[in-house]
């Protein structure tokens, strides 16, 4: 007698639990506080650790999210980060191209956050979302119009323990080390968190979990001794004028004569102060961007004026100007005046200033802002490194706007470069935070090449910087000034100059193995559902 065996249907796996009605909002409210909270760790405020919680809490945000739900939740980070941040970019045109301009970056940082979510689960995924942050600073960085490149995290941490690691590995090292410690500070909450629920804890989780935390901080401290600010090649004793502007806004442009003889005047009153005895003669000097609007080429009475306090200081001066040639583009060119010689050497800034110097697609950009009609004839950019050989000091030229960019500044000490100057005019941006978010470029840029940085402005705050970082002068807003400092002149390499653009594609190349595995893993499963 033979028994028949009935297979039994396995029971059904439970559904999964619903999620927990008002759980997008809570992760929706968290991720636009990572922003803000990333915004809150640039200047003015010295509260660079911020940046730490706000990428845990960006991590949590995350953690476990679908790409699409990703993308949404990275877009409201941007949003709460570059909103505040670029404010000042609305200053005196109004709500729309600031707020358009934010939505526009915003979007890499919602490309990002789809990244972040869909490698979240994978193994030592901080790693992973670190190195996508670097992608989307990257692209940032170039795209559209050459890129805007304000709001990198390293601009954030002028006074913070990570600033070392800029001269081993620039701008995306630092930005890498701060994502990373903060994803880090997530897990290894997460991690406890589990443990305290199930007692256990998986080893290879928790040592990721504080490899992401410890790593980059023991890297802080052991770059430290790259901040040498000794003086290698001697030293010079540099002045900067800022000679204020008549008044704020767009306007300032408009008493063009004004600003040049109130940028005269102060350094024939600096000449007197050195004839006195008060201040110590200068070897050079350098004048902000936009001191001279006035073409000296084309405007005999700006050459006197020009030459008439150049000639009483008795040294080399770099003159920020507008030049405005009978054909072709204007230009955003520094001056080398030589007190016996007159123009001696130009330097054309190479990184114009989209929708500010030149108008990329001015119809479209006329339906967001009437204003764009003052930019009546564009800028031109310049083709060379500007290096001047001021009085035996070989001094690099960044123009404002051109700090931001890591290549530009690489450029000027790779071309030897002893010293760094970043003449600038933030007259039109009034008392926003945008002159100490500028300064505060300057600063990382100092350390991450180990050169001192000179940054006159039209209207402050202008500044005299170690290479280690450290600002020694500066300014007020608003009020002429002369700063006179003497700053070491060095000529080695960081790290990061002899690299210049390796780390950003290594941490780059992190960030898109972490993509390519968290799309395997998907694959393998969706097999591995069918073939179950």
């Amino acid at each position: 007698m033979s028994a028949t065996i009935t297979p039994v249907a396995a029971p059904p796996e439970p559904a999964p639990a619903a999620p927990r009605r008002g759980m997008w909002l809570v992760r929706t409210l968290a991720a636009a506080v990572s922003g803000l909270l990333l915004y809150a760790s640039f200047p003015p405020r010295p509260l660079w650790w911020l940046a730490l919680p706000g990428f845990a809490l960006l991590g949590w945000a995350l953690h476990g999210r679908r790409p699409r739900a990703g993308f949404g939740l990275g877009l409201v980070a941007g949003l709460g980060f570059l909103l505040p941040l670029l404010s000042w970019t609305g200053e005196e045109v109004g709500p729309v191209p600031w707020i358009a301009l934010t939505i526009a970056e915003a979007v890499f940082v919602g490309f990002v956050g789809m990244g972040v979510a869909g490698t979240s689960k994978l193994p030592a995924w901080p790693v992973w979302a670190a190195g996508l942050w670097i992608v989307g600073e990257g692209a940032r960085a170039r795209f559209p119009f050459e890129g805007f490149s304000w709001g990198k995290i390293a601009f954030g941490q002028a006074d913070g323990v990570f600033l070392s690691l800029a001269a081993l590995g620039g701008t995306p090292l630092v930005g890498f080390a701060v994502a990373l410690c903060g994803f880090g500070l997530y897990e290894a909450v997460r991690q406890a968190l589990a443990y305290r629920r199930t007692k256990r804890l998986p080893r290879a989780g928790a040592v990721a979990a504080a490899l992401a935390v410890v790593v980059p901080l023991i890297a802080s401290l052991a770059t430290r001794p790259l901040l040498d600010d000794s003086a290698e090649d001697g030293t010079a004793t540099a002045a900067l004028i800022q000679g204020n502007v008549p008044r704020l806004g767009l306007d300032f442009n408009d008493q063009r004569r004004a600003v040049l003889d109130n940028h005269a005047r102060r350094t024939e009153q600096l000449a007197d102060e050195v004839a006195a005895g008060t201040k110590p003669g200068p070897d050079f000097v350098v004048w902000p961007e936009n001191s001279s609007d006035l073409d000296p080429y084309r405007n005999a009475d700006a050459r006197a004026v020009i030459d008439r306090a150049v000639r009483k200081i008795g040294v080399p001066v770099a003159i920020g100007a507008v030049l405005t040639p009978e054909k072709g583009p204007l230009r955003n060119t520094l001056i080398q005046w030589d007190p016996r010689r007159g123009p001696v050497d130009t330097y054309d800034k190479r990184h114009i200033q989209p929708f500010g110097e030149y108008m990329p697609m001015r119809d479209v950009a006329r339906v967001f802002s009437k204003d764009v009609d003052r930019v009546r004839r564009d800028f031109g950019p310049g083709e060379k490194v500007g290096v001047f050989d001021m009085a035996g000091t070989r001094v690099g030229l960044v123009t404002c706007y051109e700090a931001a960019f890591d290549d530009a500044v690489r450029d000027t000490v790779l071309h030897g470069g002893q010293v760094i100057a970043v003449p600038s005019n933030n007259a039109t941006f009034g008392r926003s935070e945008m002159t100490y978010q500028q300064l505060a470029m300057s600063r990382v840029r100092a350390a991450e090449h180990g050169r001192a940085v000179l940054v006159p402005v039209t209207s402050g705050v202008s500044a005299v910087i170690r290479p280690d970082g450290t600002v020694v002068q500066q300014t007020g807003m608003f009020v002429p000034d002369a700063l006179v400092a003497k700053v070491p002149l060095r000529s080695s390499l960081t790290p990061a100059t002899r690299l210049g653009i390796g780390p950003e594609v290594f941490l780059g190349l992190l960030g898109a193995a972490g993509v390519v595995g968290a799309v395997v893993r998907r694959v393998r499963v969706r097999r591995g559902a069918q073939g179950a």
